[in-house]
């Protein structure tokens, strides 16, 4: 009798889980205390992808745990962090391991990737380590609305670009770049500069932050420093930049481009620069320091900066293309 063939399932098969180093991930000149040694990171169709083996251009490892170790040493301790947008969770282990968070919420569009980080988080502590975790899919803090609130420490990093397809926004990782169409009154300074979510997150965030609490917003800088300060005083509250730094363009064929489109558009201008004029000024900027220098270095730059279709012009010639990146700390006025 010959046997039946076998069944295939339709489903493609879950990417394997990527392996992260802990110590060299976030920068631990020891073993870690409270997560791993070595991470195992789930991830979906819908997750916004760590960059593990590049890490300079990995925004969790290069620009978000070196900021969470200022914060410590700054602030202290927070004990209650939230996320927003958390992707992989590995913000959240940052998170746990460089500010001894406690209690941790994370939110994400997609429930796929909300499972997965969620798993990512309880999976890589380690033993004995307990961290209470609140979790939930949907739009910005939303999702964390029936849970305790009162975080000491929110994070943001969040897209830019707005498309007009909405639905579009469930094939594989478009929400991670990409800004939805919003119902709500946003300020048109804060639309043209193509900050609206960071603009929303703050808003919401008047409800979630602990007494003292304050919120970092990671922000590619394409748009002057002072957008951001006025972005953060429309939403209610006082700013300053943390960190300032910069990063070689990620995707930039499409990233680029999508920012030609919205200049074009009438949006912007929108600011890039040539890597190596960065890598040169900021060689010698030290990050503690960056964010009370971050008006004078943007100065210095003035004269290098690139708009959007400039930017895509030397990308096409093959030079490499980078922007500035801001750590805004905002808290409720």
């Amino acid at each position: 009798m010959s046997s039946a063939p076998a069944a295939h399932s339709s489903q493609p098969a879950a990417p394997a889980p990527l392996q992260v180093d802990a110590a060299a991930y976030l920068g631990l000149a020891a073993v870690p205390a409270s997560v791993r040694d070595r991470l195992a990171i789930a991830v979906t169709s819908h997750t916004f992808l760590p960059r593990a083996d590049d890490l300079p251009n990995d925004w969790v490892a290069t620009v978000a745990t070196p900021v969470f170790k200022l914060i410590r040493r700054r602030q202290g301790v927070q004990p209650a962090f939230c996320s927003i947008g958390t992707g992989a969770g590995l913000d959240a282990l940052a998170a746990i391991e460089t500010l001894g968070s406690a209690r941790v919420g994370i939110t994400d569009v997609h429930e796929d990737v909300v499972r997965a980080a969620s798993l990512n988080i309880t999976a890589n502590l380690r033993p004995g380590r307990a961290v209470e975790l609140e979790a939930g899919h949907g739009d910005l803090l939303s999702p964390l609305s029936g849970y305790k609130r009162n975080y000491d420490l929110i994070y943001e990093n969040l897209p830019n670009v707005p498309i007009q397809d909405a639905a579009r926004l469930g094939d594989e990782r478009v929400s991670s770049g990409h800004v939805p169409p919003r119902a709500e009154p946003v300020p048109d300074s804060v639309q043209r500069r193509l900050l609206t979510l960071h603009y929303l997150a703050l808003r919401q965030a008047r409800e979630f932050l602990a007494p003292g609490g304050s919120v970092i917003s990671m922000l590619g800088s394409r748009v002057p420093l002072s957008a951001f300060h006025d972005m953060a005083r429309l939403a209610g509250h006082r700013s300053e930049i943390y960190v300032y730094t910069w990063k070689v363009q990620t995707e930039p064929e499409s990233m680029i481009g999508g920012y030609v489109e919205q200049q074009r558009a009438g949006f912007g201008p929108f600011h890039f620069y040539r890597a190596s004029r960065l890598a040169e000024v900021f060689s010698q900027v030290d990050l503690a320091t960056s964010g009370e220098r971050a008006a004078e270095i943007e100065r210095q730059l003035a004269p290098d900066r690139l708009d959007a279709p400039a930017a895509w012009d030397a990308l096409q010639r093959g030079e490499t293309i980078g922007h500035t990146a801001s750590v805004l700390r905002s808290w409720p006025a």
